[in-house]
């Protein structure tokens, strides 16, 4: 194509420009950190797509921080939400690969989301889609091969997420939330959420700042450490900040 005939994608033409399918990238050692060890990188580069990177501690690892990478912003909230849970001994990002023509190992494949192992040893992988392709019959008739090419013993069930569940707000509050919970502070969470239990008039976060001798950003972070653990709650689909409704979980 020549000069003359380039579509200028930034003075008429809005939709993004379809670029060249760029290499993935590769992470070094990192110092400290556990390595991707996943049976696929879903880490190229987009001009389109939302891939993230980030780190997490499970059980399994004895806490050590471990990468993960999600193929969607979806993927990722669902991530940080399992990681909040009391319940969850370990979590895999694109632990398994699976051919969905018997013994065709040239043919399509399809590599799973996530595997989630909780501490009674059950195990679960974890389809995330968006609402749209969940409503398509090609997709109900694409989970059900992948269900019947996924080996059993591979996991206990494998649940369907809706990414439509996940609001961008939603996603931005369970990424501050598990960013809250790497810094673990019981004996400062025990005084806030006591002091919680026990005022009358509590309606906004922002109500426990006065009732407390403590730095205001220190009762911030409690409190978004009790909501983590579901010892207060908020609307996850709103700002969670000093302004927000919280209350003590019954």
């Amino acid at each position: 194509m020549s000069a003359d005939h380039t579509i200028d994608h930034d003075s008429w033409n809005y939709s993004p420009a379809k670029l060249p399918r760029q290499s993935k990238i590769e992470l070094g050692r990192i110092h400290g950190v556990l390595p991707f060890t996943s049976v696929r990188n879903p880490g190229f580069r987009s001009s389109s797509s939302h891939r993230v990177w980030m780190t997490y501690r499970t059980a399994a690892n004895d806490y050590r921080p471990e990468v993960g990478i999600a193929e969607s912003a979806a993927e990722a909230a669902v991530a940080h939400e399992l990681l909040l849970s009391p319940l969850l001994y370990d979590l895999q990002f694109q632990p398994l690969k699976v051919y969905l023509r018997p013994g065709d190992r040239k043919g399509p494949s399809y590599t799973h989301d996530l595997l989630a192992t909780f501490v009674d040893g059950r195990r679960t992988l974890i389809f995330v889609r968006n609402s749209d392709s969940l409503q398509k019959p090609r997709t109900r008739r694409d989970i059900e091969a992948i269900q019947a090419a996924t080996p059993s013993r591979a996991a206990d069930s494998m649940i369907i997420v809706d990414a439509g569940r996940y609001s961008r707000q939603r996603r931005e509050n369970l990424f501050r939330l598990h960013e809250a919970i790497q810094t673990p502070d019981p004996e400062i969470d025990d005084i806030v959420l006591w002091t919680a239990c026990n005022h009358r008039s509590l309606w906004l976060m922002r109500d426990l700042f006065p009732l407390l001798d403590l730095p205001q950003k220190t009762v911030f972070k409690s409190c978004h450490r009790l909501i983590a653990r579901g010892a207060l709650t908020a609307n996850l689909d709103h700002v969670v900040a000093e302004w927000s409704r919280i209350e003590v979980a019954s």
